[in-house]
């Protein structure tokens, strides 16, 4: 991990840009961390990123844990049995 001013950080961005490539890089302002350049291996890293950062994504996640504290969940192999059961339904076929 790297810590750099938001200075020293925008008179070299480039390079801080790619030594994000190998490993997080840390921007302080006044010592105070302030931002982070992390590397993004692929298109589902990005994604995640984003679903990470998303206010609409946390509170469906925050609904989802208070409702299985509520016990109105389904238990992990029942959802996993589920999905393979709709896995398994044969499409229709269309025909012209």
């Amino acid at each position: 991990m790297k810590i750099a001013s938001v200075a020293e950080v925008k008179a070299k961005f480039s390079a801080y840009l790619k030594a994000s490539e190998e490993e997080l890089v840390v921007i302080t302002r006044n010592g105070k961390a302030v931002g982070v350049l992390l590397p993004i291996e692929d298109d589902d890293d990005l994604e995640r990123l984003a679903l990470a950062y998303s206010k609409q994504f946390r509170s469906l996640l925050d609904n989802a844990r208070k409702e299985i504290a509520a016990g109105k969940g389904i238990s992990h192999d029942d959802f996993w049995n589920d999905s393979e059961l709709d896995s398994e339904e044969p499409t229709e076929e269309r025909s012209e």
